[in-house]
């Protein structure tokens, strides 16, 4: 099971052609196993470093970057986090209770157009196994694009 943060770490989240491998690999290079697996996705809540690496098993991907996050400890800290992308007048794109990356999560996308994607992920997780409610999916994802069209994340 993922645990919530009591501050903030930073996400990476990472294309892989075979998950199998890459998790051996990463496992290897942190010295602890992934927090959540699930088909074609495993992540890694770490300590030391404050890293959340997220691995999503996508062979097809043009970079084996996925996209950039930060992952908060709260509801509260994504809502000032808004508020903040607000008042310094940022582009940002805000979704409320998404099943993604197979949790229920608060976030908030900004624009940062010189960042690969195009944008940042601030996020926290509500409940990190929100398949067991009933007709609840997994999801997966996550993109801003997607997050834009209210498809996912």
């Amino acid at each position: 099971m993922t645990t919530r943060p009591t501050t903030s770490r930073v996400q990476l989240a990472l294309n892989v052609a075979d998950l199998e491998a890459a998790v051996d690999r990463y496992t290897e290079v942190f010295g602890v196993g992934p927090a959540k697996r699930r088909p074609g996705y495993a992540n890694f809540a770490l300590v030391d470093p404050p890293l959340k690496l997220v691995l999503f098993e996508n062979p097809q991907a043009a970079s084996p970057l996925n996209h950039l996050g930060v992952e908060l400890p709260s509801a509260g800290d994504v809502q000032a986090t808004t508020e903040r992308f607000a008042v310094g007048g940022l582009p940002h794109t805000v979704s409320e209770a998404d099943v993604c990356c197979h949790a229920l999560q608060d976030k908030v996308w900004v624009e940062v157009p010189d960042v690969p994607l195009g944008a940042w992920e601030f996020y926290t997780v509500l409940d990190d196994d929100p398949a067991t409610r009933p007709g609840a999916s997994g999801g997966t994802c996550c993109a801003p694009a997607e997050a834009a069209a209210g498809s996912c994340c």
